[in-house]
């Protein structure tokens, strides 16, 4: 640096959110679901959110959950969704 010239501008800081997914468990109704031995996952992509629904959903059904909704963060990605075999 030369006398009398500036400083050098600061680096620009650089942040990444980490976003964290989450399935909202509910009853048709849309009742949100808190219930004790639910699972409360929380999942850093879309995709794994997705691949642990599809290996799980039976249990949800059988502990109650009629459809869940996807979300990131506080946003709905999408759903409801019925975990219904035949909807």
């Amino acid at each position: 640096m030369v006398r009398g010239s500036p400083p050098p501008p600061a680096a620009a800081e650089v942040s990444c959110a980490v976003m964290a997914w989450t399935w909202q468990l509910e009853k048709t109704d849309g009742t949100v679901l808190t219930a004790r031995g639910l699972p409360a996952e929380t999942f850093p992509s879309q995709s794994d959110a997705e691949s642990w629904l599809g290996e799980n959903w039976r249990m949800l059904l059988e502990a109650g959950v009629d459809q869940v909704t996807l979300l990131e963060d506080d946003r709905t990605e999408y759903g409801p969704m019925s975990l219904s075999p035949g909807d």
